[in-house]
């Protein structure tokens, strides 16, 4: 899942050590998000969200989430 938190990251001048701490993970997650290797759980992913004080759908891109779910119907 492609998401914001690099971009919003950099634009706020927070380390990944900084939001890992923050919301109560590992660097190396927020790592594995950044890459898209990861796709956080609803609570961390409103952890994330509200740290940078933003909804989840703008730090988290869920067009192939719906995508998949339109093409269900």
């Amino acid at each position: 899942m492609k998401t914001k938190i690099k971009e919003l990251r950099k634009k706020n001048k927070v380390s990944q050590d900084e939001l890992a701490l923050a919301v109560g993970v590992t660097r190396q997650t927020i790592i594995s998000l950044e890459k898209e290797k990861y796709v956080a759980s609803l609570v961390l992913a409103y952890k994330i969200a509200r740290y940078f004080d933003l909804s989840i759908e703008e730090v988290f891109d869920f067009t192939e989430v719906e995508e998949e779910y339109n093409g269900r119907i």
